[in-house]
């Protein structure tokens, strides 16, 4: 008698989504999906804008990372405008991406995934967040919720906001860094730094007791794909596009982002809002690729700044070519977080900072562009067409975790055939599976949350509609 087990919502994630795993007669699993359910219409509804709104109408996309959308934006503004934007405007765009990266990773590691990795998967729900993170692990908890606050402050002084700021614009940026800016950022980048250090080392030691984790929670050969830097390097903002497999050997490098629907497809499927994209060469769906910290972190050569890179060299001892389970998300994160804030350090000594000239000036030069940049989650596509006056006729966004969304169903699937036996799923079983989503940090939401928490009955019903079981938070 064939049943079925509902998750819906998923919690601590960044959206709306529900999880379906089907059993088979001797409640094995045969199948799980990892379903979006929010409908949104972005695209849609920026048809018709001028060009010239479109950075801060995108930028409302979300509030955890409206810096990718904004940034994204603009460069697309720029590719329409068909100008190279001054240095010191790049340089500033470059700081506040960083930031962005920051903030965000923080939020990921712990707000969302530290309660399940230091206080136990089977921890009780009601205290499993960031509220008994702050009881158990006090200094811990402070820590990242003050790393967080770096970042947003580095945003909201570039920016003038910390969410939704509309400070990117194409061609260049509205305002530099000040003086009192710059030095209040340097204030506090050594207590970022060590914060990003203890992180990782913590996790680093908790490494021995997630074995299993770690090689369940979505590890499979897939492909990586992100931006590289001319030499290969790590990179945030700007770039080429590499192709990587598991093995680690790069199968397709110095890809143009701008010419990205030669090498990625989209799919869609019945059960989903969100779009599954797919490495086009190899087809629906076994084009599966990553994207993201994960994904950034197996394709470089290196990152570039001293800390980072020694952790990158200890990271890459957890793989075979490529560190292929998504468990590794959360260590690739906190690498990204040190390396930005040793790139933020870099650029405050950089006299353009201060620079005015920040703006390049031109009118409508191309009717279709496309900006790319380095979201916290993956590879964020932007593309825009506009007619003579700049009125936008068609947008198509291409959502880094809309890359991940093959990954992550075929993750789900991975872990609930390794925990679900039967017709029963306990309170553990489920974090897990939940938390097989949360390693990816996928952000479906299209704006900031209210305070509160987000109700979870999971309902195990057999094929005559009889429940087996059931579990609610």
């Amino acid at each position: 008698m064939a049943q079925r087990i509902v998750i819906d919502p998923v919690t601590r994630i960044e959206g709306h989504a529900k999880i379906t795993i089907h059993l088979d007669d001797a409640g094995q699993v045969i199948d799980a999906r990892f379903h979006v359910t929010e409908f949104r219409g972005f695209e849609q509804f920026c048809v018709g804008r001028p060009l010239w709104e479109m950075a801060g109408i995108t930028s409302r996309i979300c509030g955890i990372c409206p810096v990718s959308h904004l940034l994204a934006s603009a460069k697309a503004g720029d590719h329409i405008l068909a100008v190279s934007i001054p240095p010191a405007a790049e340089k500033l765009r470059r700081m506040i991406n960083l930031a962005q990266l920051i903030q965000s990773h923080a939020l990921s590691f712990f707000y969302l995934s530290a309660p399940d990795l230091l206080l136990g998967m089977e921890s009780d729900p009601a205290s499993r967040n960031v509220f008994g993170l702050l009881t158990a692990e006090p200094e811990l908890a402070r820590g990242g919720i003050r790393l967080r606050q770096f970042g947003q402050e580095v945003i909201e002084l570039l920016g003038g906001r910390k969410i939704h700021p509309a400070w990117a614009v194409p061609g260049g940026v509205r305002a530099s860094l000040t003086t009192a800016s710059r030095d209040h950022i340097r204030s506090r980048v050594p207590e970022a730094r060590a914060t990003a250090l203890d992180a990782l080392g913590r996790f680093k030691r908790l490494l021995e007791q997630f074995q299993e984790e770690a090689a369940v929670f979505g590890d499979f050969p897939t492909l990586f794909m992100g931006l590289v830097a001319a030499d290969g390097a790590w990179e945030h903002y700007d770039g080429y596009i590499r192709f990587m497999d598991s093995d680690g050997k790069i199968i397709q490098d110095r890809l143009d982002p701008a010419r990205y629907r030669e090498y990625i497809g989209e799919a869609v499927e019945p059960w989903s809002y969100l779009k599954f994209p797919f490495y086009r060469p190899a087809g629906y769906p076994h084009g599966s690729y990553r994207v993201g910290p994960l994904a950034r972190l197996n394709i470089c050569t290196q990152i570039g700044t001293p800390l980072a890179d020694r952790e990158l060299r200890e990271f890459r001892d957890h793989g075979h070519g490529a560190v292929t389970s998504s468990f590794f998300y959360h260590y690739a994160r906190l690498i990204e977080i040190l390396a930005a804030i040793e790139r933020i350090d870099m650029l405050l000594d950089d006299p353009d900072m201060l620079s005015s000239r920040l703006r390049a000036e031109a009118g409508i030069n191309q009717l279709e562009g496309i900006g790319v940049t380095e979201a916290p989650r993956g590879t964020l596509f932007h593309h825009y067409g506009v007619d003579q006056d700049g009125l936008i006729t068609k947008v198509n966004l291409l959502i880094a975790t809309g890359q991940n969304n093959l990954a992550m169903n075929r993750a789900v699937a991975q872990i609930a055939r390794h925990y679900i036996d039967g017709n029963h799923i306990s309170e553990g079983i489920l974090n897990r599976v939940e938390a097989g989503i949360r390693a990816f940090d996928p952000c479906l939401s299209c704006s900031t949350h209210a305070a509160g928490t987000m109700p979870l009955h999971v309902v195990l019903i057999s094929s005559d509609g009889a429940i087996l079981d059931q579990v609610m938070r």
